[in-house]
């Protein structure tokens, strides 16, 4: 990580790291407290209701993002810039996150202190939808290498992929902390792009580039993607809505379907596409997916 990109974190890896180093015996107690909010997040299953598209809370909650003077180089409105690869094309080997033995992909976390108790059952909640449809496995962190950290820092932004060792995603906590953004910042950890810049998007939709922000152009270049032999998915959580980054939104539309009875950029939650994805990118076994996500909560286990 980069001296700026430090030290936009340190106000809270600095706080949480010594709490858990420092403090054996808090880090019991908050382990057990943790667990104990894990439950209480199954039982609500409701969840935090986004208000807007996914697309248009990013770019609502990012937009100063690009005058900032600290942090990681924000590029495609909310992926963060690779310290050691090429952001774009990653679902490459060495991009992806260790499959264990058992046929899982154990991904530690740490959820920063800086949370309320409402704010972290969120993320939890969200981190729980992948534990039912995917493979991914996310535990709490006990000291391994390479780990995912959940910050409130400035905006909604992910790194693209497996980058190794302490690996950002920032989640503000004035905007950020919603079931399907988290999702949608969270698949970009796992190694996917937005989908309206996948490499056979011209087939499915139009991007009209006079009616974007021009220093927003570069949001909807095409990318030579690994679409793992799937659809084209209006319905993905990482796919942008009509109006994004226009020059007059709600009056000139950026992307456009070239089917006029479809509707994209409105989903509240992973679609079955997005998810049947993950499965292939890790080479998981086939699960069962229910109409809605949330219909598996009650299932989970307190195991996290």
């Amino acid at each position: 990580m980069s001296d700026a990109g430090k030290a936009s974190v340190t106000p809270y890896l600095t706080f949480d790291m010594r709490l858990f180093i420092m403090a054996p015996l808090l880090l019991l107690v908050f382990s057990l407290m943790s667990q104990s909010l894990l439950c209480a997040a199954l039982a609500e299953i409701g969840g935090r209701r986004s208000v807007g598209s996914v697309s248009d809370i990013i770019q609502r909650v990012n937009g100063h993002l690009g005058r900032q003077k600290r942090g990681p180089v924000i590029t495609d409105d909310d992926i963060a810039q690779s310290r050691r690869r090429n952001a774009v094309p990653c679902t490459s080997r060495g991009c992806t996150w260790s499959k264990g033995s058992n046929g899982n992909v154990v991904i530690p976390v740490f959820i920063s202190n800086s949370y309320s108790w409402a704010e972290r059952r969120v993320i939890i909640r969200s981190l729980l939808t992948f534990h039912r449809t995917t493979c991914i496995r996310f535990v709490w962190w006990r000291g391994q290498s390479d780990y995912i950290y959940f910050f409130p820092g400035s905006g909604c932004w992910s790194y693209l992929g497996r980058q190794g060792g302490l690996q950002l995603i920032s989640l503000n906590r004035f905007g950020c902390v919603y079931l399907p953004i988290v999702q949608h910042e969270v698949l970009h950890a796992l190694g996917f792009h937005h989908e309206h810049v996948r490499s056979d998007r011209d087939d499915y939709v139009r991007i009209i580039f006079r009616n974007i922000q021009e220093d927003k152009k570069r949001n909807f270049r095409r990318v030579n993607t690994n679409n793992l032999n799937t659809p084209y998915d209006y319905n993905s959580v990482m796919h942008y809505s009509t109006y994004a980054f226009s020059i007059s939104p709600g009056e000139l539309q950026t992307i456009t379907a070239r089917n006029s009875n479809v509707e994209f950029g409105q989903a509240t939650e992973m679609s079955r596409k997005d998810i049947r994805r993950v499965n292939r990118l890790y080479q998981c076994s086939e699960f069962k997916i229910k109409t809605k996500l949330s219909e598996h909560l009650a299932d989970i286990t307190c195991n996290l």
